[in-house]
């Protein structure tokens, strides 16, 4: 199961990556105005994607919260991928806490094992989902988002590796 998903992260990380760097190369905010519109009218490109992936990012910190109080002898290995987070959250301009103690309203597995299972499973799915994105944004978004995507891919291995020694 860990070589399927690693080959699986691999095979996403890969695929972002490239796409972040065609991304890139094939423009966006050229700043000559051509973009059809008052500068006022028009939102700016991404602005809805950076603003969905506070969003993502914020929830996933928030389940990260979650675990970690439903499951404290997690903490050490939990505990740097959640910074990771909130380094994504601010990254993508939003404002993550510094932590989140106490109850959360996001449901947590009762066992170690399957609360990091599941939260390597929202990894996977948003590292999935911003590799998808990632196609349709501005350059120096799409860089941010494939790396994040990356780091993502990242924690799913890391945590589901935890998941087969808890």
């Amino acid at each position: 199961m860990i070589a399927e998903v690693a080959r699986l992260s691999r095979r996403s990380v890969v695929g972002a990556v490239a796409v972040g760097a065609v991304a890139g190369c094939a423009g966006g905010g050229g700043g000559d105005g051509s973009g059809g519109g008052p500068a006022g009218a028009v939102a700016r490109p991404g602005a809805a994607e950076q603003a969905g992936a506070v969003r993502d990012s914020m929830a996933l910190l928030r389940a990260y919260d979650a675990t970690l109080a439903a499951h404290p002898a997690l903490a050490g290995r939990l505990a740097p991928l959640r910074a990771e987070v909130a380094r994504h959250v601010r990254a993508f301009g939003g404002q993550a806490p510094a932590s989140s103690p106490g109850r959360t309203a996001h449901p947590v597995p009762a066992g170690p094992a399957a609360a990091l299972a599941a939260l390597a499973a929202m990894e996977r799915t948003l590292a999935d989902r911003r590799a998808v994105a990632l196609l349709a944004v501005p350059g120096e978004l799409a860089r941010l988002m494939a790396s994040v995507a990356a780091a993502g891919a990242g924690h799913v291995v890391l945590l589901n590796t935890g998941a087969k020694k808890a």
